[in-house]
């Protein structure tokens, strides 16, 4: 059996060509279990995030599985996964790319938490739609035992971790004291929840959240001491906003220049700060040529992060050693190495695989 991964990231790819392959998460579940169902396919968990598109199955033969992503994201997308944007792992580089990545190793943030919530998710909706097996359940099990071990016993979480960390710190150069801003955020999910963290504690005191579920918003509300807004209503409250963060799973643009310039008009004197975390874009980049815009999207919030590296890449070195480990232990049991250990790995109690 094989287990391989075709993918794209920040690495690869700018968020125009990363926003085209992009699935919301109310359909991983469904493509997971299509893609499992593909000629010589029998598993597959999809991860779907606004720095990453990757596909991870399990085939019978190299081949008939590369195959098979090609074809199932040629039709999804429009467009297949060709170029050099893309990346196509074999079973060891599968196995060991798995492991960075939830591990933070590969995260346009060095360190980040929230990938492992992702991936988490991500392979909870595939397996729980039927897409996954033996093989690829004992994978992710055995990832999020890496990834467990590596924030446990290194430093590699130490200082802002998050992609939403970064665009508060990216705010805060911009404006000093964050306390006297007024905050909207434009969806309600884990990526806006953190950032609004990020924000709360560092003083901001007036937050506004706008999402299409009115209950999510106000939970998220209620959390920060903020304000819910209808999703339709939140240019009613946006006169006197400072910074916009746009979080939404939308499919398009939920914020376009021809809103925003009859706001702006009104406000001359006042800039606003937008950061849009969102892949596929929730706001259209032409809003940067408004008078007193700025707008920062995941592409520019990854220079940032680049400067803001050197403690956490320290502890690389100490990580990929970690990595290595369980994912020489990993193949070992995939070529049938520990078959005298009732199929389990060295070290783990029994992962429920299916």
């Amino acid at each position: 059996m094989e287990i391989l991964c075709v993918g794209l990231s920040h690495h690869t790819a700018g968020v125009d060509l990363r926003e085209k392959f992009a699935i919301p998460d109310g359909e991983i579940a469904a493509a997971a279990a299509a893609l499992s169902h593909a000629p010589g396919v029998s598993e597959a968990v999809i991860v779907s995030t606004c720095n990453r598109v990757e596909f991870y199955l399990a085939a019978e033969q190299t081949a008939e599985g590369f195959a098979a992503i090609h074809q199932f994201s040629a039709a999804r997308a429009a467009a297949a996964p060709e170029g050099d944007a893309f990346f196509r792992l074999p079973t060891a580089g599968t196995v060991r790319h798995l492991f960075r990545v939830v591990s933070g190793l590969d995260s346009m943030v060095l360190g980040e938490t929230e990938i492992l919530g992702q991936v988490k998710k991500a392979y909870a909706a595939a397996s729980g739609g039927g897409a996954t097996s033996r093989h690829l359940n004992k994978l992710f099990q055995r990832a999020f035992n890496v990834a467990k071990e590596v924030r446990t016993k290194t430093n590699i979480t130490r200082g802002a971790v998050s992609v939403g960390s970064v665009a508060v710190e990216l705010a805060e150069k911009i404006f000093g004291r964050l306390s006297h801003c007024k905050v909207m955020i434009l969806g309600a999910g884990e990526t806006a929840e953190l950032t609004a963290g990020a924000l709360h504690s560092r003083g901001v005191q007036s937050i506004f959240v706008a999402n299409r579920s009115y209950d999510r918003a106000a939970a998220l509300a209620e959390k920060m001491n903020g304000k819910a807004i209808h999703f339709d209503e939140w240019q009613r409250d946006f006169h006197d906003v400072d910074i916009l963060i746009g979080s939404t799973s939308a499919p398009h643009h939920v914020l376009t220049a021809a809103q925003l310039a009859p706001i702006m008009h009104a406000r001359p004197d006042r800039p606003l700060f937008c950061i849009d975390l969102a892949v596929p874009r929730d706001i259209d980049p032409g809003v940067a040529k408004l008078d007193g815009v700025y707008l920062y999207a995941m592409d520019e919030l990854q220079e940032f992060a680049d400067h803001s590296m050197n403690t956490r890449r320290q502890e690389v070195v100490v990580c990929e050693q970690m990595i290595e480990r369980h994912a020489t232990s990993f193949l070992e049991w995939l070529a049938g190495g520990w078959s005298g250990n009732g199929g389990r790995l060295p070290g783990n109690a029994p992962e429920g695989a299916k």
